[in-house]
Formats: C-alpha cells, sequence, structure tokens
C-alpha cells in the first residue's frame, strides 16, 4: 500500500497545472520536434533527434511522477480544520530560538510545495515532525547538526 502524499489545495493546483501544461503544450512540441529531426535523416548522428529524444524521456518521466503524486494525494484544506489551537499540517507557525532570541515563521507544507526562502517547510523535515501536535507556548528541542535547538512556539495560523 503506497503511502498518502499531503499537499495543500494550492499544491494539488500547482501540480494539475504543471501536469495540463506537460501533457497538452510540452508533448505535442516535442513529438514535433522528434518528428522535424527525423526528417533530417541519419539518427545516430542527429543531436536534435537525441535532444528531443532527451527532452521526451524527462517529460514523460515529470508525467508518470505527478500522476502518482495526485493519484496517492490526501489534499487538505486548511480552512477546514477545526483545532486551530494545535499545530498540524498547513499551519502558519511562528516560533521563538529560546538562545538567540530570533523570531522565525513557517508554513507546514507537503514535499513538493516546500520552498525555505518562501519559509514554507516540508512537513517530513525534522522543524516540522518537532512542531506537529505541539500548542502555543510550547517548547520544542528539534535536533541539528550542530546540536539540539530549543524553539518556543508563539503562534499558530491557518491562513
Amino acid at each position: 500500500m503506497n503511502k498518502k502524499i499531503f499537499m495543500t489545495v494550492d499544491g494539488e493546483k500547482k501540480l494539475r497545472k504543471e501536469l495540463y501544461e506537460l501533457k497538452s503544450i510540452k508533448r505535442p512540441k516535442i513529438v514535433s520536434a522528434i518528428a522535424k529531426a527525423r526528417a533530417y535523416g541519419d539518427l545516430k548522428e542527429n543531436a536534435e533527434y537525441h535532444a528531443a529524444r532527451e527532452e521526451q524521456s524527462f517529460c514523460e518521466g515529470r508525467i508518470r511522477e505527478i500522476s502518482f503524486k495526485l493519484l496517492n494525494s490526501h489534499v487538505v484544506d486548511i480552512k477546514k480544520i477545526v483545532n486551530r489551537k494545535k499545530i498540524f499540517f498547513g499551519a502558519s507557525v511562528t516560533i521563538l530560538n529560546i538562545k538567540s532570541k530570533e523570531i522565525f515563521t513557517y508554513k507546514i507544507v507537503g514535499d513538493d510545495e516546500a520552498n525555505f526562502k518562501k519559509k514554507m517547510i516540508s512537513v517530513n523535515s525534522p522543524m516540522s515532525q518537532a512542531l506537529i501536535g505541539k500548542k502555543k507556548n510550547h517548547l520544542v528541542k528539534v535536533q541539528t547538526p550542530t546540536g539540539c535547538v530549543k524553539y518556543q512556539v508563539i503562534k499558530i495560523k491557518y491562513i
């Protein structure tokens, strides 16, 4: 049995859009490029043909990957979460580093949506795993390569 892949509604929309573009726009362009390259003759030394076939292979692989993820997805609509006092998938969490007094805000999202520059962390990251289930003012210990770091949960939002 396959493990469910958690994603937000926005994450699902982005994957569906990418899948549509791959199937409807990119795939036909690649097929056309392969046909055009075949017309040049000898396929053994035809760089355009080999490049198009490589691009086709990548495209088809990505289509399979996205299709698998959508088939096994568990889409979480954070607007429908009832218990907003605990940290769950989709929460935006503000935390305080106890030692440095720095404040950080992260949103817990699916693996495909994670983007550290946008402060979106994977539900499978050590930070998320430490935060899930906690409430406001709870202390959280996160094991990092440099040692254990302690944080305090300051705010939990579902937006």
